[in-house]
């Protein structure tokens, strides 16, 4: 279990100065590199020893290395979540709105939620579906910033359809919604970071709800910051120190686990463990396992100790991962980025119709770089032609609704799903066009305006 006690039931200040103390027992300066004094290099299988040899590997070659940080170090200590143009090499094929709907790879952890009648059981199901996407968050590529105005749709997996759509540029904040017959998901996205140098800190200002079906339950999530490091020197890798909670909003019942810190030579990496509170903060079960592999849970006693004749039971595990997948993709990644995937009816401004994605997708490095240009000098024509007209972009499948809600790292106003992609949804579904369309050959289409064209 974690060095503060989960069985009180939160409260992690001690906890991050414990993190911190971790990571700077196991850092070094890259010394002897003029020009690099201060920055940290971090190698999660190593100590100390190899910094300066660690600070040597990563996918940036040298000139690289110098370049990029030439750019980048007049941000150290900032916010950079919308003011650096990144070069495309360091991208996935694949928008932000497109790896928001891999939360739902294992949605039938809800399903099972909604089914079951244990008050703690259902946190147990509900927590474990919030923390299996820590397998597809461990990637070090960079996904693409979405446009303003465009959108993921995904209707063909476990009954769910999920819908996300950018609704603000600056700040970036994305909205999605899902649903089947069991559950309802919600979220509002907006990140803030912190650029250290060879490092940068992400902190989830979001709000997402669950509501389970059959009984109105209404579940809020909190997840831990991320940390990424070794951005420019060494391999770059992801850990998510840190506590989740999980709210039963209606019983006051609670989830608080702890993902450990990466410590000397990998120790703790990838761990997680805490219990599921009563509304009166009593322990009713503990969780525990690895983020990347497989989640247990075992019924306790009032002092969070295994109760006689219980054993460990499996919840969850990570399904089978391509073998040397270049992009360290998931199958479920490669299938909701394909077109074959795509619905019928697809919207223009889907992320799977982004030129850029789609390019870098098929190995063109130079005109993925082109077009990321293109479609983002095309979204700053989109704001003068608002600014000069006065008007003010509109989501059209979310509503901000002028709701502040609180978090750890900031406040968020909120968005809301309007409902109108069910009816758009329906109709596209019950038309008897048989006409087929080629996905592929879509023209990428978020724009409030019609795009200008040259003579």
């Amino acid at each position: 279990m974690a060095s503060n006690d989960p069985k009180q039931g939160g409260g992690s200040g001690g906890f991050f100065s414990s993190i911190a103390s971790t990571f700077s027992s196991f850092t070094k300066s890259v010394n002897g590199l003029v020009g690099y004094e201060g920055l940290e290099v971090v190698n999660p299988e190593g100590g100390t020893e190899d910094a300066e040899e660690e600070a040597k590997r990563g996918r940036w070659k040298q000139e690289d290395q110098d370049s990029y940080w030439k750019m980048m170090q007049k941000y150290v200590g900032s916010d950079i979540t919308s003011m650096v143009t990144l070069p495309v090499i360091i991208f996935e094929p694949m928008s932000m709105l497109q790896k928001m709907a891999e939360i739902m790879e294992y949605s039938h952890l809800l399903d099972l939620a909604d089914k079951c009648e244990d008050p703690y059981m259902r946190l147990v199901y509900s927590s474990s579906w919030a923390i299996s996407i820590y397998y597809a968050l461990q990637r070090t590529w960079k996904p693409f910033n979405p446009i303003l105005g465009e959108t993921y749709e995904m209707v063909n997996h476990g009954g769910v359809a999920f819908l996300a759509e950018q609704v603000s540029h600056h700040p970036p904040i994305g909205a999605a919604h899902a649903e089947n017959d069991h559950f309802t998901y919600d979220l509002t996205s907006k990140v803030r970071t912190k650029f250290l140098g060879n490092s940068v800190e992400i902190y989830p200002l979001g709000r997402t709800r669950v509501t389970l079906k059959r009984d109105g339950v209404v579940l809020d999530l909190v997840p831990p910051p991320t940390k990424v490091s070794n951005l420019i020197f060494g391999r770059t890798w992801i850990d998510s120190p840190g506590e989740m909670i999980m709210t039963n909003l209606t019983t006051g019942d609670k989830v608080v686990l702890y993902f450990q810190p990466c410590g000397w030579f990998g120790a703790g990496r990838y761990e997680v463990d805490g219990y599921v509170y009563n509304a009166a903060e009593e322990p009713k079960i503990l969780i525990t396992g690895k983020w990347n592999e497989s989640l247990h849970y075992q019924n306790c006693d009032t002092e969070g100790e295994p109760l006689p004749g219980t054993e460990l039971k499996e919840v969850w595990r990570v399904a089978d991962a391509p073998k040397n997948d270049k992009f360290q993709y998931t199958h479920f990644a490669h299938k909701i980025n394909s077109f074959e995937t795509a619905p019928k009816g697809l919207l223009a401004s889907d992320s799977r119709l982004r030129p850029d994605r789609y390019a870098l997708e098929k190995g063109d490095l130079s005109k993925a770089g082109s077009e990321k240009s293109r479609l983002e000098e095309q979204q700053r024509v989109e704001k003068r032609k608002r600014e000069a007209n006065g008007d003010k972009f509109t989501p059209k499948w979310f509503e901000v609704t002028g709701e502040i809600h609180p978090t750890p790292w900031g406040d968020l106003e909120v968005c809301e799903y309007n409902g109108k992609y069910n009816e758009h949804r329906a109709a596209i579904d019950s038309s008897s066009s048989s006409k087929e369309i080629d996905v592929s050959s879509m023209e990428f289409n978020p724009w409030q305006y019609e795009p200008e064209t040259s003579n």
